[in-house]
């Protein structure tokens, strides 16, 4: 039976990348491999010539919220990216070392892209709801698969939108179009329509950068519901939002991984002392 890694019981221990930043070792989270969702192995990863990730090595722990924090320009973004392989779609990017999804390298001859995507749902800073009804919004990934029974998508619609809290407040209102909602409940549908198709795992990047604060709470409070059945991963320039939700953070810098660690050791004794100065507001 697979576990959920505990942050009060993992353990860190000495990186193989000794020497990776100023010749220092940096500490790794000992998990389980059954509590392992990614894991991410000397990635590098170049915009033509010019490098935006140096070397990462990284445990995902399944079930979690594992928040990317660091100054703009840091590669956050472009990592979180990585693991669906969005940055496919970008001229000129070229990635070195590997990512492995529950032990398969994503980025493997013959892998389904398309099935990566399925399996690794994202959603981005602006709602981007489709210019369909709500119910076609959740709907779409299930018909894109080919299901047209009406029962079947009649129920996931209402579960999906019930576990995003949306669906009292659309029920009445299925067949109006989407762009009609508030940013904040587009927000919602469109983690709607990303767990309908049942990801394994949900990439947030900044998803609460363009709402207020009522709705940012709102947010807030669904990631914490999310993880009961998904690896969430979310970057964030928010960092008090990363101390409230997250279980685990990682502080990236100018591509590089400094520190990953349970959440509330990284924020109250982070263990690199450019850790400390960022998150303490004297730099980045």
């Amino acid at each position: 039976m697979n576990q959920m890694a505990n942050p009060e019981t993992v353990k860190p221990v000495r990186s193989m990348n000794a020497g990776l930043f100023d010749g220092q070792e940096r500490e790794f989270l000992a998990i389980e491999d059954e509590e392992i969702a990614i894991t991410v192995e000397s990635l590098d990863l170049y915009y033509g010539n010019s490098q935006a990730l140096k070397k990462v090595n990284m445990l995902i722990p399944k079930k979690r919220v594992t928040a990317f924090i660091g100054p703009s320009g840091c590669g956050k973004s472009t990592l979180l990216r990585c693991f669906n392989r969005m940055n496919d779609l970008v001229d000129g990017c070229r990635v070195e070392g590997s990512i492995n999804l529950h032990g398969e390298n994503i980025f493997a001859k013959g892998v389904d892209v398309a099935e990566l995507r399925r399996r690794i749902g994202m959603v981005f800073q602006k709602p981007n709801p489709f210019p369909k009804s709500i119910y076609e919004n959740v709907a779409y990934g299930l018909r894109l698969q080919g299901v047209k029974d009406k029962a079947v998508l009649d129920e996931v619609v209402e579960r999906s939108l019930k576990n995003v809290a949306l669906w009292n407040e659309v029920k009445d209102r299925l067949d109006t179009n989407a762009l009609g909602l508030s940013g904040g409940q587009q927000q919602r549908l469109v983690i709607a329509r990303a767990i309908a198709i049942e990801p394994e795992v949900l990439l947030l990047d900044e998803p609460t950068s363009a709402l207020d604060p009522i709705s940012t709470s709102k947010i807030e409070e669904l990631v914490e519901e999310l993880k009961n059945q998904y690896t969430v991963i979310i970057v964030t320039h928010n960092m008090q939002q990363a101390a409230r939700i997250s279980d685990f953070t990682a502080y990236m810098y100018l591509g590089e991984l400094i520190e990953f660690d349970d959440t509330k050791k990284l924020f109250v004794s982070p263990a690199n002392q450019a850790t400390e100065d960022y998150i303490t507001g004297r730099y980045g």
